[in-house]
């Protein structure tokens, strides 16, 4: 290694599960780097998920709905951020914001992808991420190899939180789940309406299950428009689950996966929570894109699976879709059963 950087920045403000897929880079950071002090800037969401990281000494946390909302608010972090004295800055996904603020702080070495406000950086490699070319963990290890970093380990971390360990077997006891009972989490929601499967399928699903291996079906959801979803869900089942739904926060969400046989979920964080958990994930796909394919988002454990069907489509208009998403139609229920039981069954 050239240089010794003694204060190192680590930037991902985008989601949480995007966050999770970071954490081998931290990892092989912090073993480049024993001795440097190193910090992580999220978004307040994602703070939970590397709290707790041993990998990390500091983090730190950007709330441009909040605190950072004003003009003052910005001004007030980035001197704060300056009066760290970072010497280098790896930003692991290309935004203006990250971009902006590691160039205001004055970080002298910028690490990142060359797209969205690219000229802010000092060091940066081709974006290419649109291609779907790699999985999103390399995407992010490939800007430490730019630097000499070349990583052993791609295991994802997830901090345990002891209150919320307490907290869900508190839960868990008080709605009848014994320590013996299998457990299927199922997260019904996503983001966007191409990367939802259909409420009516997830009941189906969960019921077929919760009869066949005699599990417990665990509903978690964020809150707002997610809430709803996981409510919905809930009411069309027979199986009578356990509704989370809005009601946990990203530790308690891993502590629910840790204990579960089987998440049952759409593209979204909850799927890389639960790999980072060792909790066996069947995730559905739909939209065509090469960028937001499995190739780019799929689990990576060992056991998990990834379900997604070509609908024929020569171009993807995502939430825009004209054929009432008929790739995430074509995935009947059949598809996610016999998938569980390629977890589930024993062998």
């Amino acid at each position: 290694m050239v240089h010794r950087y003694k204060k190192i920045l680590i930037v991902r403000m985008d989601r949480i599960g995007d966050v999770v897929l970071s954490t081998p880079a931290i990892k092989a950071v912090r073993d480049a780097y024993p001795d440097s002090h190193i910090a992580v800037l999220v978004r307040p969401y994602a703070r939970e998920v590397v709290d707790g990281n041993p990998c990390i000494d500091e983090v730190i946390t950007y709330d441009k709905l909040g605190r950072e909302k004003s003009l003052f608010g910005k001004i007030r972090f980035i001197a704060g951020l300056k009066n760290k004295k970072f010497d280098l800055a790896i930003i692991l996904h290309p935004k203006n914001s990250s971009h902006i603020l590691a160039y205001l702080a004055g970080i002298p070495e910028r690490l990142g992808y060359d797209k969205k406000s690219g000229v802010f950086l000092t060091k940066k490699i081709p974006h290419t991420k649109q291609y779907g070319l790699r999985h999103e963990i390399d995407y992010a290890l490939d800007l430490l190899r730019y630097i000499g970093i070349e990583p052993s380990d791609k295991s994802l971390y997830m901090p345990v939180n002891k209150l919320s360990e307490e907290k869900i077997k508190d839960l868990f006891y008080k709605n009848g789940i014994s320590q013996n009972d299998p457990v299927i989490a199922v997260h019904p929601a996503a983001s966007c309406r191409s990367r939802r499967w259909v409420l009516e399928r997830f009941a189906k699903a969960s019921d077929t299950l919760a009869e066949k291996y005699g599990a417990r079906i665990v509903i978690i959801s964020g809150p707002g428009e997610d809430k709803v979803m996981g409510d919905r869900a809930a009411e069309l089942m027979k199986s009578g689950p356990l509704n989370l739904a809005g009601k946990t926060s990203v530790s308690d969400l891993a502590s629910v996966l840790r204990r579960s046989s089987l998440l049952i979920s759409n593209d979204s964080g909850p799927v890389h929570i639960s790999c980072a958990v060792d909790t066996p994930v069947i995730a559905i796909f739909g939209r065509k894109d090469r960028g937001l394919s499995p190739e780019r988002w799929a689990p990576v454990g060992g056991k998990d699976i990834a379900l997604r069907k070509d609908a024929g489509c020569e171009i993807c208009l995502a939430h825009n879709c004209k054929r009432g998403f008929k790739c995430l139609g074509l995935i009947s229920v059949e598809d996610v059963l016999r998938a569980a039981d390629q977890i589930l069954k024993p062998r």
